[in-house]
């Protein structure tokens, strides 16, 4: 069983979502391949809006279920952070060369990125901010500026290969040609890695 899992370091679903995605795919002896991309591409490519852009009633909705969705995850957000959006193309370039590193918790770095831009006002485009959540995630500091190329390259394939694959938003997660969009549905996702045991 294998799960593409794309999302975007900025997204505030893709924070809310925790580590949820790798205690499943551990539950059920899932692979994982990480795939971050740039969630405003992604919009213009599928039809999306960025949230500025969006009609106040959208905007409006959208802050009250982020509230929502934190109360329910036990987890602080500011609805508001100093630092979004922001370029997440530097934090991405990091997960991809933490991925071949391999060498540290994917998860807890995904989950420390992202939790650093919306709970505790860090810019997360900021090298210092990147080494920081990737030592803590156990990786090397030193990725931050590792494989830049190469990360851009995957960075720019990784929007395609979403496209490709019916992706929209962010978190998505697809499973053969089974799709699951937003961390609401990683029950659903849950259920159905267990219809493949």
């Amino acid at each position: 069983m294998h799960i593409d899992y794309y999302f975007a370091t900025i997204s505030p679903f893709t924070y809310l979502a925790g580590t949820r995605l790798e205690e499943i795919a551990a539950r059920h002896g899932a692979t994982v391949t990480y795939k971050p991309l740039s969630i405003m591409d992604l919009f213009a490519r599928t039809g999306g809006t960025p949230p500025k852009d969006r009609h106040e009633s959208r905007q409006a909705y959208r802050l009250q279920e982020l509230r929502r969705s934190a109360a329910k995850a036990g987890v602080p957000i500011n609805l508001k952070p100093a630092h979004w959006p922001t370029n997440p193309a530097p934090s991405s370039y990091a997960i991809i060369a933490a991925a071949k590193d391999g060498s540290g918790d994917m998860g807890a770095l995904v989950s420390g990125l992202t939790r650093a831009c919306w709970s505790e006002e860090r810019d997360i485009a900021q090298d210092d901010v990147i080494a920081d959540a990737l030592e803590a995630a156990g990786f090397p500091r030193s990725l931050v500026n590792a494989g830049l190329l190469e990360g851009a390259e995957i960075y720019a394939r990784n929007l395609e290969d979403a496209v490709a694959a019916g992706a929209f938003g962010a978190p998505f997660y697809i499973v053969g040609g089974e799709r699951f969009w937003g961390q609401d549905r990683l029950d659903d996702l849950d259920a159905h890695l267990a219809t493949l045991a």
